[in-house]
């Protein structure tokens, strides 16, 4: 009971200052590629949006597409040739419904992009210049030169900064989605009702957490190819969604489908993996072993433009049986002029490198690429947690199944990005701030002196996926590697418990978690499927590997 006008002026100042210590919108978005963008420019006609990104606005796995975005535009091509080639990439693990309903919305979206502003390369005759792609049986990939995730990134990013009902955050990390659990509730995985009502969010540049309240939030934060020591993925991508929402109890599943992009130019002396788009190969480029021999019909009738499982499998195999360190590219008996001129930045990238496409063949690995699996969402986007949406490379939409198709991802995130608008624009008007949660709590933390723990176990946690976890798997492997992992996982929250918070040690306890989670479903995958292949559960029709 307050006695007094002056504590009851403490109080309302108390009210106060906590009010104005949290940041309210209607939609929170957590990251800034194609998915969280989209989402942003739609969600903004109905209401305040608030875009949060760990970097800055354009540094996303969107901005390294380089070969382009899926849609059937012309015949001879047709829905059931999309659907089709989608599935069978799939490895029969897709969800059709979804598989389906995605293609047929292709056209209309990419559109959207159109008239966005976003400059995919034309003929001379006006038409749209469309390539194809492994795995794709027609030319339907638009693209911009062999930068189209640049160009859409670009394109997003002018839309958004002048969009005046979108506040960005740039240099903010989201550090834990907010749930009942934060009322002091019991939430386990499963619980029903489970609601998100926003996110803790590190302000990087200010050193303070910041409580982000929202009506509905969305988790698109991209992929996790940094658990692995090579990848083609950005120094941002740490799986920090798909971690947020397992800790909040929500469900991921399929994690155990990581895509290893079958040809990055081959360089020992970096760390990050330089793509080598799969469009070439649809352009005419071979793939060739060290002999010089065109290898890949021995492992596909398809050769060359198989789909990237069974590519990155066949280059592995390759490089084991012979030895060797990478395999090669061919581009050279391709027209340099329309060679230079439709992959300009690969081109220009190789000849950094002292390698002329037009008359030297490409050294080419594989490196980790994309994470099939992630944060289970239904055909509208959303999550198994209450108003909490996933989108694009964080989700597992049921589009993917075991294996993606080539340039099949930037149209899955345009695809939900609208539906998820659609669905949860008409629920904003019933939905309320929960005022209730607490601001992050400080006691017991210091300032981490000792970077060397982390950076130590980031280079174990990659050393130990890449390993044991990695094209090729095998049920010894993986144990070993669970093993491992678990007593970093010990250390690591040790030392997050007591430790201020800091963008290093978050993005460690992520990638530890997601890394865990591949694990996990890896070893109750009992079968050879699509991108998961274990030595112990041969496929049978894949006898060469």
């Amino acid at each position: 009971m307050l006695r007094n006008k002056q504590e009851i002026y403490l109080y309302i100042y108390h009210l106060f200052i906590l009010w104005i210590m949290k940041k309210r919108s209607d939609f929170l978005v957590i990251g800034s590629g194609i998915a969280g963008l989209i989402f942003a420019l739609e969600a903004a006609k109905h209401g305040r949006v608030s875009v949060v990104t760990k970097s800055t606005l354009d540094d996303t796995n969107t901005r390294y597409a380089q070969g382009g975005i899926a849609a059937v535009f012309s015949e001879p091509d047709n829905f059931e040739k999309h659907v089709s080639d989608t599935l069978v990439a799939g490895d029969g693990f897709c969800n059709e419904e979804v598989v389906r309903m995605v293609v047929q919305e292709a056209p209309r979206r990419i559109k959207d992009l159109i008239e966005l502003g976003v400059p995919f390369d034309k003929k001379e005759d006006g038409t749209y210049d469309l390539a194809r792609e492994g795995g794709h049986s027609e030319y339907r990939i638009l693209h911009a030169k062999d930068k189209t995730g640049e160009a859409i990134q670009t394109t997003l990013m002018e839309r958004v900064r002048k969009e005046p009902n979108i506040d960005i955050f740039e240099h903010h990390f989201a550090i834990e989605l907010l749930t009942q659990h934060h009322l002091g509730m019991e939430v386990k995985k499963n619980s029903p009702g489970i609601t998100c009502y926003g996110a803790y969010v590190a302000d990087l540049v200010n050193k303070k957490v910041v409580t982000f309240l929202s009506k509905v939030t969305v988790v698109a934060t991209g992929g996790l190819g940094n658990v692995y020591l090579t990848t083609t993925n950005p120094t941002v991508a740490t799986g920090d969604g798909v971690a947020m929402v397992y800790r909040a109890k929500g469900t991921v599943e399929n994690m155990e489908f990581i895509q290893f992009h079958p040809t990055t130019l081959y360089d020992p002396e970096q760390k990050s993996s330089f793509l080598i788009t799969e469009a070439l190969r649809g352009f005419g480029a071979v793939l060739k072993n060290m002999a010089g021999e065109q290898f890949m019909n021995r492992y596909d009738s398809r050769g060359s433009l198989a789909p990237r499982d069974i590519v990155a499998r066949a280059i592995d195999n390759e490089m084991k049986i012979w030895g060797d360190d990478h395999l090669w590219l061919d581009c050279t008996h391709l027209d340099p002029d329309n060679l230079k001129s439709h992959f300009p930045n690969v081109y220009q990238h190789c000849i950094s490198r002292g390698i002329d496409i037009t008359r030297d063949m490409i050294p080419i690995v594989p490196a980790v690429h994309y994470s099939c699996g992630g944060i289970k969402v239904d055909i509208d986007g959303q999550s198994t947690i209450d108003r909490l949406y996933a989108l694009g490379e964080a989700s597992s939409t049921g589009l993917h199944g075991a294996n993606r198709l080539a340039s099949n991802s930037l149209i899955e995130a345009v695809v939900f990005a609208h539906r998820a608008v659609m669905h949860s624009s008409g629920r904003i008007k019933d939905l309320d701030f929960e005022e209730k949660i607490p601001n992050w709590d400080y006691k017991g933390t210091t300032h981490l002196e000792e970077m060397v723990l982390i950076t130590q176990s980031l280079k174990e946690v990659q050393l130990i996926m890449s390993n044991y976890v990695g094209i090729v798997r095998s049920d010894l492997r993986l144990e070993r590697a669970m093993v491992r992992l678990e007593i970093l996982f010990r250390e690591t929250e040790s030392l997050y418990k007591r430790s201020l918070i800091s963008k290093k040690i978050c993005e460690l306890r992520n990638l530890i978690m997601v890394g865990y989670l591949i694990i996990k479903m890896a070893k109750n995958r009992k079968q050879s499927i699509g991108l998961h292949y274990s030595l112990d559960y041969p496929k049978g029709s894949s006898p060469e590997f």
